[in-house]
């Protein structure tokens, strides 16, 4: 990256390809096959919900997605199309994200209204190129109730040959009318041979697959953080938080709130998300309704004390040592007796 003129996302990962630039999409095979098929019997629906954990390439599907879509029913070469879709300059293709701020620095925290309104207007126009004109919104849970509602309104009565491509890492959050208008194509975390493929080779790789979880991007981070201590104490403890003592998670924490706003804390937050989902899935799995019930209720304990940290500016070791408090006491009432994972 050369510099903040080069982002066009708030999030973006330096030295990381972004997903418009990338020539094809790692996994994901049965529901490309899906969108595919429906491609070819030209049955595409006017929108498309791409939904999944945040990082496992659902933009990065998205576009691909729209590189087949111009290929089949536009006049270019794929060559062509795929540079100009990297550049951000292909006509026919509309990318709804949070927008630079007006002063030059930084990004605004929703996607406005008035950018909603603005493509609204464009789907009016002539298409700049032949075949399919393409809406990606990345990621539709960044619209306010204004832009939200704004959008729902052209999906309701989409134009002619438009598809609009939805990622969200949310969809419960969404309205129901949305999620109603569109197609729904769930994507899951990547295998680890897959994620691997995505990272490349080279020294720290296998670590960061570990921490990975099944998304490239969370792969991308630990990449950047290198060998934390912290983040792979706090891997081999959610293997078996039932067991020990307390001092194994007291310095978890210290290490972690050593910089509250590093990217090694945000990792580990995201982290113990991963553990209580899952422990959840597999508690509703397993048919433990006490179980499951815990697990609730721990992700509602753990939800609302990041919340109030962030908030209040509170203690963030206090905060991490607390849900650590939870989390242990949920695994030895009802995984004591489970093997370690």
């Amino acid at each position: 990256m050369s510099g903040e003129d080069d982002l066009r996302e708030p999030d973006q990962l330096a030295g990381v390809p972004l997903p418009e630039s990338r020539s094809s999409v790692v996994g994901h095979a049965a529901a490309r096959a899906k969108v595919m098929a429906a491609l070819a019997a030209s049955r595409l629906p006017g929108g498309m919900l791409l939904h999944g954990p945040r990082g496992i390439g659902k933009a990065t599907f998205a576009f691909d997605i729209a590189r087949e879509v111009f290929g089949r029913t536009g006049d270019e070469s794929p060559e062509h199309v795929a540079a100009q879709m990297a550049a951000g300059a292909y006509p026919n293709l509309r990318v709804l994200r949070k927008a630079p701020r007006d002063t030059g620095k930084g990004f605004y925290t929703a996607i406005r209204v008035e950018e909603v309104r603005g493509l609204i207007e464009e789907a009016r126009m002539t298409r700049g190129r032949a075949g399919f004109r393409i809406v990606i919104v990345d990621s539709i849970d960044d619209c306010n109730p204004s832009s939200a509602n704004a959008l729902l309104k052209i999906l309701e009565e989409p134009p002619p040959e438009t598809l609009f491509l939805l990622v969200s890492h949310k969809p419960g959050g969404l309205l129901p009318t949305i999620r109603s208008r569109c197609q729904q194509v769930a994507l899951r975390p990547l295998p680890d041979a897959e994620v691997r493929s995505v990272l490349g080779e080279g020294p720290g790789v296998e670590h960061a697959v570990e921490l990975a979880a099944g998304r490239p991007r969370r792969g991308f981070e630990a990449l950047a953080l290198g060998e934390n201590a912290g983040l792979t104490a706090l891997q081999g403890w959610l293997r078996g938080p039932a067991n020990g003592g307390a001092a194994v998670y007291l310095g978890i924490a210290d290490a972690l709130a050593a910089d509250k706003d590093g990217a090694a804390f945000a990792f580990g937050r995201e982290m113990l998300a991963d553990w209580i989902a899952a422990e959840a899935r597999n508690a509703a799995g397993s048919g433990q309704n006490a179980r499951l019930a815990s697990a609730t209720a721990l992700w509602d304990k753990a939800t609302a004390a990041f919340a109030d940290a962030d908030e209040y500016n509170l203690d963030a070791r206090q905060t991490l040592v607390s849900i650590f408090d939870e989390i242990r006491r949920h695994a030895q009432t009802h995984l004591a007796a489970a093997p370690v994972r």
